[in-house]
């Protein structure tokens, strides 16, 4: 991309995923703006916006992963000095949404945080998130204001597609993946299986069956998340016990918390392949492939701030 030369347009970065930022900056040929995101002798957040944004379209990326809550609180005051610094427009980038996973009620007394943490980047004065993959398509409907959803289903399907693999089954681990799991297997020209399983609790899972054929076949399990890696590890276990000739793993945010390097190590994967939405320890990054989703972040607010379509992008 030839370097954008608008002097409106302006990018921010807090502490959460610096890297991502300055690779989505490179792209398009600019600097980050000039911003301090330290803090307080007492822990509390400080932000000052060290260059003028009055009548600017600002961007602010900023996945609010793990430390989840300091990065939101950093993403939520970012967004507040910049509305009070006369930003025009302020457009929130949050390639990995936190809080996603209670999207409602399947209990008594339970909270729905996806809707609390919309209602927190509303409150603090954002005109627009930009975020990708969520975990349920629905939170985009928990927002009163614009909410552009990208998916990097297309990024992992070229990746896969370059294999050249043959017999190619692209699996869900759950009921619930199978749209991203169709949406994958039609880029691929590949049938789809999901897998029928039940959660006793969160974080544990427990295989009960595979839907679909996977005997003979390189199956490629799709997901959002890969989280602790229980679920990935039995879902390829199960494959295998089916007859699988490999197991390949494709999913957009590596959260990778709890044991999830140590299962991951005793998976039967033939590769892991994951995205830069959240960055990665050394140990972890070594274990997968990563591949960037900054090119498409990139053309995604530049298409924001020119007012053209986001969907073309698809």
């Amino acid at each position: 991309m030839a370097p954008y030369r608008d002097k409106k347009l302006k990018i921010f970065s807090g502490n959460a995923n610096p890297e991502l930022a300055q690779e989505i900056v490179q792209h398009l040929g600019m600097s980050l703006g000039q911003i301090e995101v330290g803090r307080f002798s007492n822990g509390e957040i400080k932000v000052i916006i060290q260059e003028n944004v009055r009548g600017s379209d600002a961007f602010v990326i900023q996945p609010t992963s793990t430390p989840v809550n300091d990065n939101l609180m950093e993403l939520l005051i970012i967004i507040d000095a910049l509305r009070r610094a006369s930003a025009e427009r302020i457009t929130a980038v949050v390639p990995f949404y936190g809080y996603a996973r209670q999207d409602r009620k399947t209990r008594g007394r339970e909270p729905i945080t996806a809707k609390l943490v919309a209602n927190l980047l509303v409150t603090s004065g954002v005109d627009r998130v930009v975020t990708m993959d969520l975990h349920a398509g629905q939170i985009q409907g928990f927002f009163d204001i614009p909410v552009d959803h990208l998916t990097a289903v297309g990024i992992l399907a070229d990746y896969m597609a370059k294999k050249n693999l043959k017999d190619v089954v692209v699996v869900s681990p759950d009921s619930g993946g199978i749209a991203r799991a169709r949406d994958m297997a039609k880029k691929l020209g590949a049938p789809v299986a999901f897998i029928d399983k039940r959660r006793p609790e969160p974080n544990v899972s427990e295989v009960m069956n595979v839907v679909g054929k996977v005997s003979g076949m390189n199956a490629i399990l799709v997901d959002d998340i890969i989280d602790t890696g229980g679920s990935v590890v039995e879902a390829a276990r199960a494959l295998r016990e089916r007859g699988a000739t490999s197991v390949f793993v494709c999913a957009t945010h590596p959260v990778f918390s709890g044991r999830a390097a140590e299962r991951l190590k005793e998976g039967c994967f033939d590769e892991i392949v994951v995205t830069n939405t959240i960055p990665l320890e050394p140990e972890i990054k070594s274990m997968v492939k990563v591949l960037s989703v900054a090119n498409l972040l990139a053309e995604a607010i530049v298409r924001i701030h020119e007012e053209r379509s986001v969907s073309e992008l698809f």
